[in-house]
């Protein structure tokens, strides 16, 4: 059993700040880290990390970043042979943290939009796997690719389109789990409902649920929506809504949660456990992320994941 991720793989640079800079302005940062990244990156060392084995890919160039691939796959009990050497160079990322944890980060893609649909069509560990996830830190043919392989092979799939972009055609119809935060659902609605009812944000958990509710009607059957401080939404076919609430924590640095929550939601549904036990550990393992600097080494254990459920109780869910 065990997960296979279209990965992407950066350097990520994070600068703490007491606020973020104004244009023109150079600040004094209180902390600083460099370290292996990338949305699809985090999700397989979240999800390692969690007791679950994980294949998938991950494309670097050919430059030093490139090289530091294998060591820090390696390093977090994740199989080198899932990198794919490209020409060019290696995605690589920077952010800045306020004193309030909220962040806001630069990405260049760089080898990321080079992993392709036959890098997919190449990979045999996808069919065999028990859930197929991709993030928008790659291009569009390989996650289609990837996602038609999986459904026709009886695969689940699990969609973070992060960051947001337009999505191409047919993918929700090959989508089975759809992840995404507030900001990113208004904009899915936006793009492809384009009606006076769905333009507003969903910053609160009933207009969260409501537009969960709509993107459920165009393919997937398991929508989540998280919102940060207020928690997190769920809804699937046949069944009522459901509220997670947020794990009350002293917020150091969100940078990384929302890939926390996802990983740990994803190992929760392939485990098999009640859907409202899997929402509780993904946001648990956020909250976890958010009172930590850093994002791969702050991404909890099990051992870790199960001290803090046992001792922060995040409320009752409605």
């Amino acid at each position: 059993m065990f997960l296979f991720i279209l990965g992407s793989f950066v350097i990520a640079c994070s600068a703490k700040v007491d606020r973020f800079p104004l244009p023109g302005e150079s600040l004094r940062a209180e902390a600083f880290t460099v370290e292996a990244g990338g949305k699809g990156l985090n999700l397989a060392i979240g999800a390692r990390r969690l007791g679950m084995a994980v294949d998938g890919l991950f494309a670097v160039g050919d430059d030093l970043f490139g090289g530091l691939a294998e060591q820090a796959l390696s390093a977090a009990g994740l199989s080198p042979t899932m990198i794919r050497r490209c020409i060019g160079r290696t995605g690589a990322g920077i952010g800045f943290t306020d004193h309030g944890g909220e962040n806001c980060l630069a990405v260049f893609p760089g080898a990321n939009r080079q992993l392709s649909a036959d890098h997919v069509r190449a990979a045999a560990g996808l069919g065999r796997a028990a859930l197929v996830l991709a993030q928008f830190e790659v291009d569009d043919a390989p996650i289609v690719e990837a996602f038609a392989l999986a459904r026709a092979a009886g695969v689940r799939t699990l969609l973070n389109p992060s960051p947001f972009r337009a999505l191409p055609a047919g993918l929700l119809e090959h989508t089975d789990i759809l992840v995404l935060n507030a900001v990113e659902a208004a904009q899915m609605a936006r793009s492809l409902m384009p009606a006076p009812d769905t333009g507003a944000e969903a910053d609160t958990a009933p207009a969260a649920t409501a537009l969960a509710q709509s993107l459920l009607g165009l393919g997937p059957d398991l929508v989540v929506i998280t919102l940060g401080a207020r928690g997190a939404v769920a809804c699937r076919q046949g069944a009522a809504p459901l509220h997670q609430p947020a794990f009350p924590v002293v917020t150091v640095d969100t940078l990384g949660a929302g890939d926390a929550f996802t990983a740990g939601l994803a190992v929760g549904l392939v485990e098999g456990r009640p859907l409202e036990e899997c929402l509780e550990r993904a946001a648990a393992c956020g909250a976890i992320v958010a009172e930590r600097i850093g994002v791969s080494e702050a991404l909890p254990t099990t051992a870790e994941l199960d001290r803090f459920l046992a001792r922060t109780p995040a409320g009752p869910q409605t």
